[in-house]
């Protein structure tokens, strides 16, 4: 009940304070006004057992997991990292305005015991139907679109399918022509979302601090990306589990829930540009182009 009185009220608050900058010219509500009136209750605090960190020579990426829709494939990204199979390997393509990718090009590592090709798991279990949270904006590749556990996503109705989007910093694992993988290739979303790989490729979570060290690396000179012989890779020098990694070193992250009232008033904030800078407002919003605010834990929160 106390939750649902604060969303009532930060809507209450919102609504007035649109409507008094319309009608005196005060300064419209921001971002940031909004994320200053939210409560402990909108945050949520990401799971250890299911964040990794990947660290590179620039700095850590911590990337969110979502078991919740690969569970499969997960449980191989978690094998994997546990055996150490990333360490020491490579940032091997970085293809501008697509994807930065990681693998073992040449197979000559083992594989852990107990990580197998799996089916690909592009749609998420039908019981996730139900969560999902719709947005009332168009898109082209989905009858409707929204987030599933916290994870942007298209839905369709008629088939009663969800799916996770191909937005920026999403995390998906490769493959070859043949539907199978084993997430022993990985790779981050770091250009215009290449949204016709929904439904094509598994998607396994998303970055959610870092996305910088990825995307500011050198673009390679080879075809898609690739580097060439002669190109310095980026060596990852680890990926690790947070829930492995002593609590003291652990980034004490907190995610906006998207189930929130606060979500909801951001990503009104984001559809109607209310700023003077903006001289034309579409009233719509892009998936992809909806803020998911992350922040730092207050010590001791």
């Amino acid at each position: 009940m106390r939750r649902r009185l604060h969303a009532c009220a930060i809507g209450a608050a919102i609504f007035i304070g649109l409507h008094a900058a319309s009608d005196t010219g005060a300064r419209p509500v921001t971002v940031s006004d909004l994320l200053s009136a939210t409560s402990a209750t909108d945050w949520r605090k990401p799971d250890p057992d299911n964040t990794l960190y990947l660290q590179l020579a620039g700095g850590r990426v911590i990337i969110e997991l979502a078991p919740l829709i690969a569970p499969r494939h997960v449980a191989n990204i978690k094998a994997l990292v546990r055996a150490h199979y990333f360490d020491g390997l490579a940032i091997l393509r970085v293809q501008d305005n697509y994807v930065v990718q990681w693998a073992d090009p040449d197979k000559h590592r083992p594989v852990p015991v107990g990580v197998r090709l799996v089916a690909p798991e592009l749609t998420a279990d039908p019981g996730a139907y139900a969560h999902f949270e719709p947005l009332p904006d168009h898109d082209l590749y989905a009858p409707q679109v929204g987030f599933i556990h916290g994870f942007p996503a298209g839905r369709d109705p008629h088939t009663r399918t969800t799916w996770l989007a191909h937005c920026y910093g999403m995390v998906g694992v490769g493959r070859d022509d043949a539907a199978e993988s084993d997430a022993t290739e990985m790779y981050a979303v770091i250009g215009h979302a290449p949204r016709q790989l929904d439904r094509n490729v598994t998607l396994v979570g998303r970055v959610l601090q870092g996305i910088e060290k990825l995307s500011s690396l050198p673009r390679g000179s080879g075809e898609m990306g690739f580097y060439g012989k002669f190109e310095p890779l980026a060596p990852i020098v680890a990926m690790r589990l947070a829930s492995d990694v002593p609590e003291a070193s652990r980034a004490p992250l907190e995610v906006l829930r998207t189930d929130s009232a606060a979500f909801q008033e951001i990503t009104d904030q984001r559809r109607n540009r209310r700023e003077d800078w903006f001289k034309y407002n579409p009233g719509r919003i892009d998936l992809c182009n909806i803020p998911l605010p992350v922040r730092t834990a207050a010590p001791g929160g």
